[in-house]
């Protein structure tokens, strides 16, 4: 980890990161949210980002949408590939979205040894991710989705449809 990284993420108060992502972006972020200050992150207008909520950008890239809403406790990270949240999103209380996931390939290193990988996770427009779900890398969720509340996404989700369980399946299709 280098200088700028550490002062980012250790030395800059909260307060400024608010102050500075509010004239950067007219967006809200809660001064007390962990949201790193960095070149990664992309926030569109009118977003909400609430108190106790965690976003990590240092390796990839994190594009949030217009109007996104997203509450208390909830877990953002990024690895190479990047997240993309489109516009009009509710991310519920809890809800770890998680940009990257271990190599396992070998059994004869130790997990952490194998290194990861990345392939990117995109969440369309005006979707909707309940209480405690969890949204693995590789998850594309299509635009209209209501993600059922302590759901687990690592596929693909068609457009205008509401899943629900471990791992999520579509429930019912919207008209």
């Amino acid at each position: 980890m280098n200088i700028a990284t550490v002062a980012r993420r250790f030395l800059l108060p909260r307060f400024a990161v608010t102050v500075l992502y509010g004239i950067r972006y007219k967006c809200f972020v809660s001064p007390r949210a962990e949201v790193e200050y960095t070149g990664n992150i992309k926030i569109g207008r009118h977003t909400r980002i609430s108190s106790f909520t965690k976003i990590q950008a240092t390796d990839g890239p994190l594009e949030i949408g217009k109007k996104v809403s997203i509450s208390a406790g909830a877990a953002i990270s990024t690895c190479n590939a990047g997240i993309v949240i489109g516009d009009r999103v509710l991310v519920s209380p809890n809800v770890a979205i998680i940009g990257g996931n271990y190599q396992y390939d070998r059994v004869d290193l130790p997990l952490y040894e194998q290194g990861l990988t990345s392939k990117g996770i995109r969440i369309g427009n005006n979707v909707w991710i309940g209480s405690n779900c969890v949204i693995l890398d590789g998850a594309q969720i299509g635009d209209d989705v209501i993600v059922a509340p302590s759901s687990v996404v690592s596929t693909e989700v068609p457009k205008n449809c509401i899943v629900h369980g471990n791992p999520a399946k579509v429930v019912f299709e919207r008209r």
